[in-house]
């Protein structure tokens, strides 16, 4: 008999290659048509290559307003500036998480020039009230992101949220965000279970190996790099995997208020989109 309470796999989705910047190649996991669905998620994407060419010309000057960015680096050497001041190298493990708020411009450049270069990126939607903050910033080295491993040998690294009585780096009270990464070990299938209030947007992205979402005696498989979306039904997720499997677990409180973006501007109305590209020409981002 099936647990109605654990999550169910709503359905699948393969990201699409593409590339940003000045011509870095990576998959967008989620776009602009999931952005109701996966409120107040507006864009995850996954970079990894061990060619230069690849990565090399980096994320030069480029503006933001309205959104915060997430970049969590696996592998590989990242320098930030900002024009608030900020800067920061991101490398192994370590979490970059910054508040665009009013607008700020920012450079992402790699400091390496051979060698794998691996990580994501998330946009999270702020709410009305707070898009016109100040911007904000934070680097989280990665001996410093909160980590613990349950009896099943699963280690979780909480980046935001909470999960199992540990506090994640960040907490967001508005969209209350989680944000887990999740080891399995190498050898035989273990579980992982989380609450998740049901009101919560949800989904899984396998970034290496393969896992099940199960719910009671149904299972539904997750092949690597798909992003599983789960249903809006039960109070938890229960996940079973093992040979290693690496996914990431996202929730977050939906903001329910429109959303327009254009390009590197996430607001409420076309009237503020217009205001930021003003306020940008004109240099006031600055």
């Amino acid at each position: 008999m099936t647990n109605p309470s654990a999550r169910r796999l709503e359905r699948l989705v393969r990201g699409q290659a593409t590339s940003d910047g000045a011509g870095v190649k990576l998959t967008r996991i989620v776009a602009n048509e999931l952005h109701q669905r996966l409120d107040p998620f507006l864009m995850l994407d996954a970079f990894g290559s061990d060619k230069a060419g690849d990565y090399i010309a980096g994320f030069p000057d480029h503006p933001h307003r309205g959104f915060e960015t997430v970049t969590y680096m696996l592998h590989g050497r990242m320098r930030h500036r900002d024009s608030a001041g900020n800067e920061g190298l991101l490398k192994n493990g370590d979490v970059q998480w910054m508040t665009a708020g009013r607008g700020v411009i920012h450079s992402e450049m790699p400091e390496q020039e051979e060698g794998l270069m691996s990580g994501f990126q998330l946009w999270l939607n702020l709410p009305a009230k707070d898009k016109m903050c100040p911007p904000w910033y934070r680097d989280i080295p990665s001996g410093q992101v909160p980590e613990f491993t349950t009896e099943q040998g699963v280690t979780v690294r909480v980046i935001a949220g909470h999960s199992q009585g540990t506090d994640g780096s960040v907490q967001r009270d508005a969209t209350q965000v989680l944000y887990l990464d999740l080891h399995f070990p190498e050898g035989a299938s273990a579980h992982f279970d989380q609450a998740l209030p049901s009101q919560h947007n949800a989904m899984v992205y396998v970034y290496q190996g393969s896992m099940d979402v199960v719910c009671g005696e149904d299972t539904a498989a997750v092949p690597a790099q798909h992003l599983a979306i789960l249903r809006n039904e039960g109070d938890h997720v229960r996940l079973s995997a093992g040979q290693g499997t690496r996914a990431l677990l996202l929730a977050g409180q939906p903001l329910r208020e429109p959303i327009v973006q254009y390009g590197p501007f996430v607001m409420n109305t076309k009237e503020q989109i217009i205001a930021a590209m003003d306020d940008y020409r004109a240099g006031r981002l600055a």
